[in-house]
């Protein structure tokens, strides 16, 4: 798995289709080697080969299902391993627009799996090595519906996570030289929504982003060193406002006697 580039080698989960797939292009042709992660072996084999000869870089693939124990930590070893590798895509998730009481089970446990529990175990492969070299970065797909929770509580809720624990990491390598990020994708054209069980059509086209668009976006946003890239924000001072807004919120809920209206 180790690169010749000078870039060294990106680990991209979920990279058979959408919005993974787009990052293993960009990612090659900005000079990375890659390692493609996903369950589907025979996209990501099609997938390896174009970029091998379009850009010529090194790509290497492992099919693995994330939602599998075993498989996670093949890939966390693989990952951890490998000092060639400078830059994680946490990109690989499940979706499913459900409550909570008719809720699939194990397929909520899944969702879990994948976007929570696997995204943390191969931040927590890699991160060591990054604060070692004082080189490397971390990119997290998380989602809008991290503030909206009209899709189902259980998506949302590990999006929730994905958020708060990028926003932790990020203070965490503050003063080294790795870069942290989390995207929040809104609506964007993938295969994730027919997986899903939802018809992204249902809503209106003016809201609905490529993931070609999504990525570039996000990509612009890492170079410039931000902490959270939301790509259809037109006014970022909405977002200063609105994490201002929380930080206050949070100073107001300590105090060393219950407020006076749960007095009984």
């Amino acid at each position: 798995m180790s690169g010749q580039g000078n870039k060294g080698t990106a680990v991209v989960t979920g990279a058979s289709s959408g919005i993974g797939a787009v990052y293993a292009d960009r990612l090659a042709g900005q000079g990375y080697d890659l390692v493609l992660v996903a369950r589907r072996a025979d996209r990501l084999e099609e997938l390896a080969g174009k970029l091998r000869q379009t850009y010529g870089r090194k790509v290497s693939v492992i099919s693995a299902d994330l939602s599998n124990d075993g498989d996670v930590r093949r890939v966390e070893q693989a990952t951890a391993s490998d000092d060639s590798v400078t830059l994680l895509v946490n990109n690989a998730g499940l979706g499913g627009q459900s409550v909570v009481a008719i809720a699939d089970a194990d397929a909520a446990e899944r969702m879990i799996k994948v976007n929570v529990i696997a995204l943390t175990r191969l931040t927590r492969a890699v991160l060591p090595g990054f604060l070692a070299r004082n080189r490397g970065a971390v990119v997290n797909i998380a989602s809008v519906l991290a503030y909206e929770t009209s899709f189902g509580g259980i998506y949302s809720g590990t999006k929730a996570y994905v958020v708060n624990f990028t926003e932790a990491l990020h203070r965490e390598v503050e003063g080294t030289e790795v870069k942290v990020q989390v995207v929040l994708p809104g609506a964007t054209r993938t295969d994730f929504w027919e997986l899903a069980g939802s018809d992204i059509d249902q809503l209106p086209k003016e809201i609905i982003m490529s993931a070609d668009d999504m990525v570039d976006a996000a990509l612009v946003g890492l170079a410039r060193g931000e902490a959270v890239t939301v790509p259809a924000l037109a006014e970022p001072a909405k977002l200063d406002i609105f994490l201002g807004a929380r930080q206050a919120f949070y100073g107001s809920l300590h105090a060393d006697k219950p407020a006076a209206r749960y007095a009984a």
